[in-house]
């Protein structure tokens, strides 16, 4: 089972936080790749919707933890879609978690440094930057395509390094990817916390040997 989490502020100077599942509630994601994109799929090729989701299913599982699966421009290729007016179809249905804005300010009061660090394509970020505004609370905003590969892969870090300089010992990692947690951690990150519920309409799920939260609430920092 996971642990509660417990921060000791006076040890972070740097936060790392994912987007999807983390902040902005991953419904909307689910939502399009898995309902959305399979009924559209079906209506532009001229297939039932559960022949359209199975092809879409191969597709996704043969691309799951590489960069082309966090590509717009990749399944809008692959796919013969254009996948950004796509989103913009569902985009009433993009929400930020309602704890984090004001984790996000009380992070600002504490004067620590607040970098997103997210797998979504840069279309994909802007859009949901346009919608939520959440950027004004960041000193930095990175795409895992900035570095050119996914925060999965091993080698992610050293990259992010390269441009976004930090400590691994003073540095807190928020995510909901169980394999990017476990990237984060053979890099070295000290301080790292799993998000247990990124999709509001799902279940929970056991964030493992990780200390997880349901809410920022759990640990917003003081001044």
């Amino acid at each position: 089972m996971s642990r509660v989490a417990v921060i000791d502020w006076s040890r972070i100077d740097t936060v790392l936080l994912d987007m999807d599942g983390t902040l902005l509630d991953l419904h909307f994601d689910n939502h399009f790749w898995r309902e959305h994109m399979p009924r559209r799929y079906a209506e532009y090729h001229g297939l039932e919707e559960a022949v359209a989701r199975a092809h879409l299913d191969q597709h996704y599982d043969r691309h799951a933890g590489t960069l082309n699966w966090y590509c717009l421009d990749f399944w809008s290729s692959e796919l013969a879609l254009d996948i950004v007016q796509l989103k913009e179809e569902v985009v009433h249905l993009i929400a930020i978690r309602p704890d984090v804005p004001a984790f996000l300010q009380a992070l600002r009061n504490a004067r620590r440094r607040v970098v997103m660090v997210t797998n979504a394509h840069p279309k994909s970020l802007g859009l949901k930057m346009r919608e939520t505004r959440l950027d004004a609370y960041f000193d930095g905003l990175i795409s895992s395509h900035q570095i050119g590969m996914p925060k999965e892969h091993p080698d992610f870090w050293q990259g992010l390094q390269a441009v976004e300089p930090f400590d691994k010992s003073r540095t807190l990692f928020v995510d909901d990817s169980l394999p990017v947690l476990k990237s984060a951690q053979a890099y070295g990150i000290a301080h790292l916390l799993a998000v247990c519920n990124p999709d509001s309409r799902q279940p929970h799920k056991d964030c493992g040997e990780f200390d997880a939260i349901t809410s920022f609430e759990q640990v917003m920092p003081g001044a």
